[in-house]
């Protein structure tokens, strides 16, 4: 799996950035002190000012790769879920029993991060403390419906289309199975999110895992 993944560059829309980051040192280092910037003050109070320091670079820099912090976002949130892509193609690929798949794939999207050596400027644990705290702001703004129409959103739209797939193999006549692909993909960030800041909201915990949680109520709903 490691091998396999070591040899594949993850891929975002062309449109999110105006240079690739990942072509130059200082692109790299924009996303690495990024997502460490974001994670220590927030995605509200983060700028390229802040980041220009970081980075000990100037501000105009940066733009040379990003129109906007929105925009730096929405490559954040791209490369996160085409990571998370790239396990389910991997992860399950070789999987026969249906089931077993259906178990798989639940986990991989639900299941808490760790850190993959094969991206050495990008702390993924880190990043999935973003996703979890940050990735709506994403999509929740008066743009969102052009920016879906030029395809800032496609790999997420095709994590969740990963995910109907496996759940139509498991139940052809389920009537909803994009609105229960979705629910794992947006509620497992939500059950992260409550596990660690609302603890009387959720039965989830270190123990009690949204992975468990969801593999139950997929699981049960498909059986019925």
């Amino acid at each position: 799996m490691k091998n396999l993944l070591s040899n594949i560059k993850i891929v975002v829309p062309e449109k999110i950035y105006i240079k690739d980051p990942e072509t130059s040192d200082l692109g790299k280092r924009i996303i690495e002190y990024s997502i460490k910037l974001i994670d220590e003050v927030g995605f509200d109070h983060f700028t390229f000012k802040k980041l220009g320091v970081e980075i000990k670079s100037n501000e105009s820099s940066i733009y040379r790769y990003f129109e906007s912090k929105h925009k730096l976002l929405l490559y954040l949130s791209s490369w996160y879920w085409a990571w998370i892509e790239y396990q389910l193609a991997f992860e399950t690929h070789n999987i026969t029993d249906l089931k077993e798949k259906l178990e798989k794939a639940i986990e991989i999207v639900t299941r808490s991060v760790s850190e993959d050596s094969n991206y050495t400027h990008i702390n993924e644990v880190t990043l999935h403390r973003i996703i979890v705290n940050e990735n709506s702001k994403s999509f929740l703004t008066k743009e969102v419906d052009q920016e879906n129409k030029d395809g800032y959103f496609i790999v997420y739209k095709r994590v969740i289309s990963r995910l109907n797939d496996i759940i139509l193999e498991i139940n052809p006549n389920y009537e909803y199975s994009l609105s229960l692909a979705s629910t794992i993909t947006e509620g497992a960030l939500h059950q992260h999110f409550l596990k660690d800041h609302f603890k009387t909201l959720t039965n989830c915990n270190d123990q009690r895992t949204p992975t468990t949680f969801f593999t139950k109520l997929i699981l049960d709903t498909l059986q019925k």
